[in-house]
C-alpha cells in the first residue's frame, strides 16, 4: 500500500507556510492530505497560523490572541499572501485535511464549524494536547482524531488508545520499531513528520509508516514513484 502523503503547512518548503497559496499548491502536487494550524484570534476566528504570535510568518509583530481578525488581515504572511481563516481553506481546496488545534476553546469552535458546514468526511482534528482531542471526541464522537507526538512518542500508542484517536502523528527522530509495532498492534495508524530527505523517507519506509509528512513536492514525487 503506498505511503500516505501529507502537505505539511501546504508546502512550507516552497511556498509561505499556511497561506492559501501554499493550500493551493499542495493540491495541485497531489498530496493526499494537508496538515494546517489553528489559533483563535482575539475575536473568536479560525485563523491559521502555526505559532501563536505573527512575528516569524508575518511582517508584524504580538500575539494572534491579542489581534482580532481585521488586523491580522493587515498583515504580509509571505508573497503578499493574507492570514487565512479556516473556512478559506476548506472553500479554497478540495483535498482533505489535518487541522492541528492548540487548546480546547479552539476544538470548540471547530467543532461547530464542522458541524456547520458537514465537514466530517473531510477533517481529521490533531493536536499534541490531550484535553483539546477530548473537547473534540466529546462534541464529534464519529470524527477521525489523530494524537500529535515529539519525545513522547514512546508512549504514544497507549494515550492515543485513551483518546479514542485512529492515528499518531510521531516526530521521526523520537520514532523506533517497536513503538510503530505496538501503535499497530492497537489498531492505529502511524504517520511521521518532518520527512523532507530521500533517507527520511527510507527510514520511514523501514519503519513501516502508513503515511509521511513533508514540506516538499519531491517527497511525494519520489512516494508516487516508489523510490
Amino acid at each position: 500500500m503506498a505511503l500516505l502523503t501529507v502537505g505539511h503547512r501546504g508546502v512550507m518548503g516552497v511556498e509561505p507556510e499556511n497561506t492559501l497559496r501554499s493550500f493551493r499548491r499542495a493540491e495541485a502536487e497531489g498530496f493526499d492530505m494537508i496538515e494546517l494550524d489553528l489559533h483563535l484570534s482575539k475575536d473568536g476566528e479560525l485563523v491559521v497560523m502555526h505559532d501563536a504570535q505573527v512575528d516569524r510568518t508575518t511582517d508584524g509583530s504580538g500575539l494572534v490572541g491579542d489581534m482580532t481578525l481585521a488586523e491580522l488581515r493587515g498583515l504580509d504572511a509571505g508573497l503578499g499572501e493574507r492570514v487565512p481563516v479556516f473556512e478559506e481553506v476548506v472553500d479554497a481546496v478540495d483535498v482533505p485535511m489535518q487541522a492541528e488545534i492548540k487548546d480546547a476553546a479552539a476544538a470548540r469552535v471547530l467543532a461547530d464549524l464542522i458541524e456547520r458546514r458537514r465537514l466530517h468526511e473531510r477533517i481529521w482534528v490533531i493536536s499534541f494536547h490531550e484535553e483539546a482531542l477530548r473537547e473534540t471526541r466529546e462534541r464529534l464522537p464519529d470524527l477521525p482524531v489523530a494524537l500529535v507526538t515529539g519525545a513522547s512518542t514512546p508512549t504514544a500508542p497507549e494515550r492515543a488508545v485513551n483518546l479514542g484517536a485512529a492515528m499518531v502523528s510521531c516526530e521521526l527522530p523520537h520514532l523506533t520499531a517497536e513503538t510503530v509495532e505496538r501503535c499497530h498492534a492497537a489498531g492505529l495508524k502511524v504517520i511521521s513528520w518532518t520527512v523532507n530527505t530521500p533517507e527520511e523517507l527510507a527510514r520511514g519506509r523501514e519503519l513501516g509508516l502508513d503515511g509521511v509528512v513533508t514540506d516538499l513536492p519531491d517527497i511525494r514525487q519520489a512516494v508516487s514513484a516508489g523510490a
